[in-house]
């Protein structure tokens, strides 16, 4: 079964920074798919956060724009955020998986915690 595992999530202060890392053991999905970080905060719908094509092309929401960078290596068939300038309100699960349309079964996420 193809799955996605995320990882470096934790508990850091308002304004510092982060480095999420999202895998794909097989690469079956990985590399033939646009790929998303998307978010949950408590309460609230699953939201696209950043997104990247197979050929590099980012896309992001405006609430992390030039705050949080996406980036890939197809080498590793895994897909990165580098969250920077974190606030509060970025206090979420967050999770990897195909940007649009096709999607795997979700992962288990990495909780991301931003104190005041």
């Amino acid at each position: 079964q193809v799955q996605l595992v995320e990882s470096g999530g934790g508990l850091v202060q308002a304004g510092g920074s982060l480095r999420l890392s999202c895998a794909e053991a097989s690469g079956s999905f990985f590399k033939f798919n646009a790929m998303g970080w998307h978010r949950q905060a408590p309460g609230k719908q699953r939201e696209l956060v950043a997104s990247i094509t197979t050929g590099g092309s980012t896309n992001y929401a405006d609430s992390v724009k030039g705050r949080f960078t996406i980036s890939r290596d197809n080498a590793k068939n895994t897909v990165y955020l580098e969250m920077n300038s974190l606030k509060p309100e970025d206090t979420a699960v967050y999770y990897c998986n195909g940007a649009w349309g096709v999607k795997l079964p979700w992962g288990q996420g990495t909780q991301v915690t931003v104190s005041s």
